[in-house]
């Protein structure tokens, strides 16, 4: 039996409407689905309900690991800061309201002070903990400073925060130049999510964006020993299709998430 829930994050279907959304991760078989922040904005400024989505979520059978993202916190001090910290507020108090218990705490695209970052993470996890939700460090490939698992593993550490988990990524940790290996740190409890995704042979690493992820076991990452890593700590969270190919978008949005799912097991399975 699989250890693992399978989850699409909505990323991967981005041009289509949030409703739309939560119904294709159903039909395509999915037990989890990642929201965005941005999205759950677009709806309520149009005039939706953000308790419509979450009955829709719950009418669908689909939880929610995490809501994507917290911006602008880490890095920050003084007004610049207090205002970044307002809008984290915000965007807790939304994925609350469809009922996640995590939302993605992303890093600045510059170099980092991690000791700030550290500090400024604590605060996150003790304004989160106050209010339901615990904000989950993310690591980004094609940032300046936190770009590896163990930048990010650093903040947790100064963090000293016993809520605090990291997001582990396959692109990432490739396109920031990281050793799967350093996987093997974490302990499986404080894993949040685990993305998943390849990347191709081309363009040159350090010339990868996001958009050249493309499926899971169809590019060039060792997405086995990733599981492997994985299946031995005893995670058996969420693991996440996470994409973002123009030429997925252009394509029949279901179709997209049952090939994604489908790849996704058989990495899996092999």
């Amino acid at each position: 039996m699989n250890q693992f829930k399978f989850g699409l994050n909505t990323s991967t279907i981005r041009p289509s409407g949030l409703m739309d959304k939560i119904k294709i991760a159903a039909s395509a078989g999915y037990e989890a689905i990642e929201l965005w922040n941005d999205d759950l904005t677009a709806y309520e400024e149009d005039g939706g309900s953000l308790a419509d989505v979450k009955s829709a979520l719950e009418d669908h059978g689909l939880t929610v690991p995490t809501v994507i993202a917290l911006h602008g916190w880490l890095n920050t001090t003084g007004d610049e800061h207090v205002q970044a910290i307002e809008e984290t507020k915000h965007r807790m108090n939304q994925a609350i309201a469809i009922g996640s218990q995590r939302i993605v705490a992303s890093p600045p695209m510059e170099k980092a002070d991690l000791d700030l970052g550290g500090k400024n993470y604590r605060e996150l996890l003790e304004i989160g903990r106050e209010l339901g939700i615990s904000p989950a460090m993310e690591f980004l490939g094609f940032v300046q400073g936190i770009n590896q698992v163990k930048d990010a593993w650093k903040i947790i550490e100064n963090a000293d925060h016993p809520d605090s988990t990291i997001v582990l990524d396959p692109f990432h940790i490739f396109r920031g130049g990281g050793d799967t290996e350093d996987m093997r740190e974490i302990p499986a409890e404080k894993i949040a999510v685990f993305h998943f995704n390849d990347a191709p042979a081309s363009p040159a690493r350090k010339l990868q964006t996001d958009a050249d992820r493309v499926y899971p076991g169809d590019g060039i990452l060792d997405l086995r020993q990733m599981i492997s890593i994985l299946r031995s700590s005893g995670y058996n969270g969420v693991i996440s299709l996470e994409l973002f190919n123009p030429s997925y978008w252009k394509q029949d949005p279901l179709e997209v998430a049952k090939i994604g799912l489908d790849k996704m097991k058989s990495v899996v399975a092999s």
